[in-house]
């Protein structure tokens, strides 16, 4: 088949566009207003990528268009989609697409309010390692795997399942479509306010994916109320992972640093000395789930799997080091919700306690930016020494009940963090050159956040390099 991917650089897009071309498909895709990583990522792909939305991007042999979710892409009015149905091209969504082509494979879905990105590549990577080609789909970039989507030889595939809708039009969760055999359920925390409004509403597609797994299927979920509170819906076996002891696998004797080392504890009385460069008790925790999974499927040994978690080297926006010789490390988290935030803030305190912690925020996902959720800033800063904050952007706003930039810089002063509004990238530079080079920055967004990511390494390494090389 030829396939046209409308919104290219979205995470999900771009891994679902590389397995139908390792498929044997021929693939093109397009997007505008993109970003780094993405607009990077999807530039060097190897396929003809456009930088705007064209009728003329179609190529003149096109069996099916698959267009993103995404806003910004206007839907049934953007370009390509209605010279796609005038000339009665197939139009659907990549979880359709998916779901479609692995009808025959043993998926295993990996879901859950946070940890599903870095659980997913890590599982893929393991496999890798160990000589296992299963297919991936996974909604983030790793440095330790060829590409974000990868078809395979082997019957498993592992996908990342999201919750969020596949489209105005359609408002199943992405996961529905992915007929699982397996879950690997990581968390479950209101999320997606926009499209999800109450608990009720968020709760109800991951019960449905519960009750979606076969009799003969597995589930492995994080021991965690809310998680608990759906169990009953299973048809299949449950086991439980948590990090703290307890728990049918769970971590022992954790001593964090450069590298963590913990022992993985199994049922009866498997032990399993582990160690990961990964930031966080809560990739502690990511990596019990994920190696519960793989041992008790019997997809891998003990040896295999800590030498994939030894040697997996995380994923781009989670607590990523962006900066080489500065004495100040500049550190990229993924600041989508309120768990995430927390974690990464929580991870920086107990890898650098003895540093001040400068946060740069930006509340780009529409959770952050709705009224409803303005208390979110009570506390999510806490453990933090100064934040910069840079206004929320436009797009969606009308859909919902926005903050404005004034409010969240309010809310946030009125917790006693030092706060300041830097409303440009130039500001932002200005304020962090000042920095005495002791200090920790962690970036958090989901989105641009003005071109920091990629300033600011550079600047740092040049600013305050001299003093890591003279410690």
């Amino acid at each position: 088949m030829r396939i046209h991917f409308t919104g290219l650089a979205g995470a999900g897009m771009a891994a679902a566009a590389l397995m139908m071309r390792e498929a044997g498909h021929v693939v093109s895709g397009s997007d505008e207003d993109v970003f780094p990583p993405m607009s990077t990522y999807v530039e060097g792909l190897g396929f003809p990528f456009f930088r705007r939305f064209d009728s003329a991007n179609l190529p003149p042999e096109l069996d099916v268009l698959v267009l993103g979710a995404s806003a910004k892409l206007g839907g049934e009015t953007n370009p390509e989609v209605r010279a796609a149905r005038a000339r009665g091209v197939r139009v659907t969504s990549f979880p359709d697409l998916v779901g479609e082509v692995t009808l025959a494979r043993r998926n295993t879905v990996v879901a859950g309010s946070f940890g599903k990105s870095t659980c997913t590549a890590l599982m893929a990577h393991v496999l890798r390692e160990a000589g296992r080609d299963a297919g991936w789909m996974v909604g983030a970039i790793s440095p330790s795997l060829p590409d974000t989507g990868h078809w395979g030889s082997a019957d498993e595939v592992v996908l990342e399942g999201d919750e969020y809708i596949v489209g105005p039009a359609d408002r199943r969760s992405k996961f529905d479509l992915y007929h699982p055999r397996d879950v690997l359920l990581t968390s479950l925390i209101h999320d997606h306010v926009n499209v999800f409004p109450t608990l009720a509403d968020y709760v109800a597609p991951f019960q449905r994916l519960v009750a979606a797994v076969p009799a003969e299927g597995l589930l492995v979920m994080r021991d965690h109320p809310a998680v608990r509170a759906i169990a009953p819906a299973a048809r299949a076996r449950v086991v439980w992972y948590a990090r703290e002891p307890g728990a049918e696998w769970s971590a022992h004797d954790v001593v964090f640093g450069e590298t963590t080392r913990f022992t993985l504890a199994g049922p009866g009385g498997r032990r399993v000395a582990m160690a990961t460069t990964l930031l966080g008790a809560h990739n502690i925790e990511n990596i019990v789930g994920v190696s519960a999974y793989l041992l008790e499927r019997g997809l891998v040994d003990e040896a295999g799997l800590a030498r994939g978690v030894a040697s997996f080297a995380g994923i781009r926006r989670r607590l990523d080091r962006l900066t080489h010789r500065s004495s100040a490390p500049v550190i990229e988290g993924f600041g989508s919700s309120y768990e995430k935030a927390r974690s990464a803030i929580e991870a920086m305190r107990l890898h650098y306690p003895e540093r001040p912690l400068v946060v740069v925020f930006e509340p780009h996902a529409f959770s952050w930016r709705n009224e409803e959720t303005l208390h979110w800033y009570d506390t999510v800063f806490a453990g933090a020494d100064r934040v910069l904050i840079v206004p929320p952007p436009h797009h969606g706003e009308a859909s919902h009940h926005q903050s404005s930039f004034g409010e969240i810089l309010d809310r946030v002063a009125k917790t006693g963090v030092a706060t300041e509004g830097v409303e440009t990238a130039d500001a932002a530079v200005a304020a962090l050159s000042r920095l005495s080079g002791n200090e920790v920055v962690l970036l958090l967004s989901s989105g641009p956040l003005l071109g920091l990511p990629d300033r600011l390494p550079p600047l740092f390494d040049d600013l305050f390099g001299r003093q890591e090389a003279a410690a």
